[in-house]
């Protein structure tokens, strides 16, 4: 799928981030995509995400998600730094024309051992910095369950602000205008 954050690459304090399908050759930890899903989606980390990605993942299961993602997104998978490990994924799509340009539906999810370091703070952070240096981006729109808490507080720390109500499946949207 063709969207505005194809071939999307950005770097942070701490983090490389890059469209997994277009990872940059040089600087960039070789990694198997398989593998770090099947150890990034875990039961702790997917209960905030939809039902059918919750549960475990067999190099199967993580297999099948990563097309279905590929379907439906770019998804920049974020390095850290000092471990070379892949800490977390943002799966970017387009939510629609905002304000004569594209909102981006923002999603994002790090490993339980990423969880309470800041990294969420910096990467959606870095992000947000990578598209206000594209003019046709005019918003960036992110979902998040209601007892997902921590993920609320790093988009309001970005500058996001609610929309709304929550809506009927239970996600409260939280936007951020660029223009």
């Amino acid at each position: 799928m063709g969207s505005v954050a194809e071939g999307c690459t950005f770097e942070t304090e701490r983090l490389l981030v890059a469209d997994w399908r277009n990872r940059p050759v040089a600087g960039w930890p070789s990694s198997d995509l398989i593998d770090a899903v099947v150890l990034m989606l875990t039961p702790a980390v997917t209960s905030t995400l939809p039902g059918g990605w919750q549960g475990d993942y067999s190099e199967d299961r993580a297999k099948r998600w990563i097309e279905e993602r590929d379907d439906e997104s770019t998804v920049l998978e974020v390095v850290e730094k000092a471990s070379g490990q892949t800490v977390g994924l943002m799966l970017i799509g387009d939510g629609g024309s905002e304000n004569g340009g594209t909102d981006i539906r923002l999603g994002y999810m790090l490993c339980e051992s990423a969880w309470g370091r800041g990294l969420a703070s910096e990467m959606v952070s870095g992000f947000v910095e990578w598209a206000r240096q594209r003019s046709e981006i005019a918003s960036i729109t992110g979902g998040v369950e209601p007892d997902n808490i921590a993920s609320a507080r790093v988009l309001e720390k970005c500058g996001f602000r609610t929309v709304g109500l929550p809506e009927p499946e239970g996600e409260q949207l939280y936007r951020l205008e660029l223009r």
